[in-house]
């Protein structure tokens, strides 16, 4: 089978993981009192944003969570990172720790660099301990763009699939994520499903987010291995209907 056979039958898993979900959700609808397995992993799919051959949305970033051994940190810890503060957020509602979700920062860095944003937000991105300013004036400076960041992410359908195996680099959570980002990445690869041409991930700074495809810079290059589509298979048989 060749890779655009493999990315069939990877949206087709997809799919089933939807109706056994009972639909994709938004993170502006979710809440940490909802259902959440411990550990899983997920795969957001862009508003408008479509397969060439079919008109499933496209995955634009795959992740997951505690594939360090002896990590704590949930499935839910991970989206709430993305989702940012909420609305009854003492400084600044609505808005997020972009250091603290690589998402949040790379979606940032694309609105900065689409709307020439540049002097307005010149240490997004830095850690803390390369700046020598204030924090609490740098958050506030910042602010406006993590409203927009936290914007864009919330509307983003996801699915999530659980995966309740032990922390590690070998856990099956580590394989899903890794060889899922291989195969969908048009890295230096054949062109599948091309992505729009006001894509916001286009302006992103990173060369491996434009050319993939996707908020994800790590194993865009590698090449998959088709077994991640079985042990995928298996975790979606296993999960119970919602």
């Amino acid at each position: 089978m060749n890779r655009r056979q493999h990315l069939d039958r990877l949206y087709a898993l997809l799919k089933v993981l939807e109706n056994r979900l009972g639909g994709t959700r938004k993170l502006k609808d979710c809440t940490g009192y909802m259902d959440w397995p411990d550990r899983g992993v997920y795969f957001f799919l862009e508003p408008g944003e479509r397969r060439d051959s079919t008109d499933q949305l496209r995955v634009t970033r795959v992740g997951t969570h505690a594939v360090s051994a002896g990590s704590s940190t949930t499935l839910w810890n991970r989206l709430k990172q993305h989702y940012g503060t909420g609305s009854n957020s003492t400084n600044h509602p609505h808005g997020g720790n972009h250091r603290g979700s690589v998402y949040r920062k790379r979606v940032g860095e694309a609105i900065i660099e689409k709307h020439d944003l540049q002097e307005d937000y010149p240490n997004w991105g830095d850690r803390w301990s390369g700046i020598d300013r204030d924090r609490a004036e740098v958050r506030d400076e910042e602010y406006p763009l993590e409203r927009r960041v936290s914007a864009y992410i919330r509307e983003q359908p996801f699915l999530w699939i659980e995966i309740e195996d032990e922390p590690g680099p070998d856990s099956d959570r580590a394989l899903i994520e890794q060889n899922a980002i291989a195969l969908l990445s048009n890295f230096e690869d054949q062109t599948i499903d091309s992505r729009r041409n006001d894509w916001l991930g286009k302006h992103s700074r990173s060369r491996e987010i434009r050319e993939s495809g996707l908020w994800n810079v790590n194993h865009v290059e590698q090449t998959h291995d088709a077994h991640f589509l079985d042990v995928l298979a298996e975790a979606i048989d296993e999960m119970p209907r919602r």
